[in-house]
């Protein structure tokens, strides 16, 4: 059997600054072996999928494997090259048996609102209507009835944040081959939940939400059984949560199951929403623990990925401005702050204009006095699902009792090792600030006396029924009490 994979993805804000162009594809780029290569999120579902099917006696052609760091509306010759490549790979491998798609679902280019169902379709018209095509999605996907059409079998990680990449493509991996074999017939069913939020898969009561879907999987016929969550800062007509069912062979049972589940989501939005604190209410909340150990405050609106970018300074100037020491904080993307820093060295002691650079939704520049404590020339660190997440040239200044790792490619804070890679302890810190929304949980909250989400300005505020969308209606929650009840716009 012949099984093609490939891998193209990037997750886009259409409100940000930043356009994602060629070189945030090529930060994170092969073509036909970067499953072969080191863990890194663009290839560890590729990996997986090529590990499965060579144990299998399978053969595996791969074309292109990339995933830009999330941003702005993707350039279209740049989408229309890497998907074309993509295209070319599979004439030439053609006849295959099936196909194997690791893509996000929340990719919007110039030209393109759905960028997963256009290539979807033109796969589709490659390798006709009897060959299987698989798709695995980030949970933060717009589903679409394009994505619906065109693919035989769609999984969605269940996690947020996204400790289950490689689980989830474990899982369709034996969906396809068992389509190919005839032993089993896909039907795929969505349910439009209307609404629009984050849901954090780590508390209650999202997590036993996950555990029910996973529960039903396998029984009375239902194969398999996600929910989209949806990525709010995408201005596309079918942004929103939406749950997903895949049937053996029977569709009505598919729509019947997504619709309960999309209810269940409903009974669920008041407890699940998520909510954030003020800058300075995360502040006094640090001060007044008596836990020895540092609280983690997310800086949620200037979230790298989510298209943010990451050098907003909300938070550190409040921190200067009230004089709070023992406090670490990262990862601020300022090339231009690191740059300087390696040229004046370790032990320098200078006024650094830090932060504040990209656009509005940056804040203004802060003017400290700081001393170079940490510098490398190529850090990084933990990043999803056991890959790695490459920071580039990076410097740890600290201002006061204030410390701050600035870096040279623009990345959340996934793991400590961001701060510890460069000698920064964070035990016996008060607090640690990370720019991420989520991804940080897994590896932070162990170290943690709290977990805090702070609503600074940014590029992603989570402000849900303020987004201000042009393409979808208004009909969702919380823009509106009841998106359901008549007379709903």
């Amino acid at each position: 059997m012949k099984i093609f994979i490939a891998g193209l993805a990037t997750e886009t804000n259409t409100f940000a600054p930043l356009p994602t162009g060629r070189a945030a594809f090529l930060a994170d780029y092969a073509r036909r072996d970067g499953s072969k290569n080191p863990p890194r999120l663009s290839n560890i579902g590729l990996k997986a999928w090529r590990e499965l099917a060579e144990a299998d006696g399978h053969e595996v052609v791969e074309s292109v494997s990339t995933f830009a760091q999330p941003g702005g509306i993707t350039l279209r010759a740049v989408y229309e090259e890497l998907r074309d490549a993509l295209l070319d790979d599979l004439r030439t491998a053609m006849p295959v048996d099936a196909v194997l798609l690791f893509m996000h679902g929340a990719m919007v280019a110039e030209g393109y609102d759905d960028c997963e169902g256009d290539t979807l379709e033109r796969v589709r018209a490659i390798v006709g209507p009897d060959v299987t095509i698989g798709l695995e999605l980030d949970l933060h996907c717009h589903l679409t009835e394009t994505m619906r059409r065109s693919a035989d079998i769609i999984v969605i990680y269940k996690e947020y944040p996204h400790t289950d990449i490689v689980d989830r493509a474990r899982d369709l991996y034996p969906l396809v081959m068992r389509t190919v074999a005839k032993n089993i017939r896909p039907v795929m069913a969505y349910a439009d939940c209307r609404m629009v939020n984050m849901w954090r898969t780590t508390r209650e009561p999202v997590a036993g939400f996950v555990r029910r879907m996973e529960a039903l999987e396998g029984r009375d016929g239902i194969l398999s059984v996600s929910f989209g969550h949806g990525f709010p800062w995408g201005d596309v007509p079918d942004v929103g949560a939406k749950m997903l069912v895949v049937a053996d062979g029977d569709a009505a049972k598919a729509q019947a199951l997504a619709n309960e589940l999309a209810g269940a989501v409903w009974a669920m939005r008041e407890a699940a929403a998520s909510r954030c604190d003020t800058i300075d209410a995360a502040i006094d909340a640090a001060l007044a623990s008596g836990d020895p150990r540092p609280m983690v405050l997310a800086d949620f609106a200037d979230n790298a990925g989510a298209g943010a970018p990451s050098d907003n300074t909300a938070i550190l100037a409040r921190l200067a401005e009230r004089g709070i020491k023992d406090v670490a904080l990262g990862l601020i993307w300022d090339p231009g702050a690191v740059g300087i820093c390696h040229e004046a060295g370790l032990g320098a002691s200078f006024v650094l204009r830090i932060g504040g650079k990209c656009g509005v939704t940056s804040g203004d520049p802060v003017d400290l006095r700081i001393t170079v404590r940490g510098l490398s020339e190529d850090h990084s660190q933990g990043g999803l699902s056991g890959g790695r997440a490459h920071l580039g040239p990076a410097a740890w200044v600290e201002a006061d009792g204030i410390h701050v790792v600035l870096t040279n490619i623009r990345q959340q804070a996934f793991a400590p090792d961001a701060f510890t890679g460069l000698g920064l302890t964070l035990d016996d810190k008060r607090i640690v600030v990370v720019k991420s929304m989520q991804h940080f949980y897994a590896a932070f909250a162990p170290i943690a006396s709290e977990v805090r989400y702070v609503a600074a300005r940014g590029a992603v505020p989570p402000d849900y029924g303020a987004i201000p969308y042009t393409k979808r209606s208004d009909r969702y929650w919380p823009k509106v009490a009841d998106p359901f009840a008549e007379g709903a716009r």
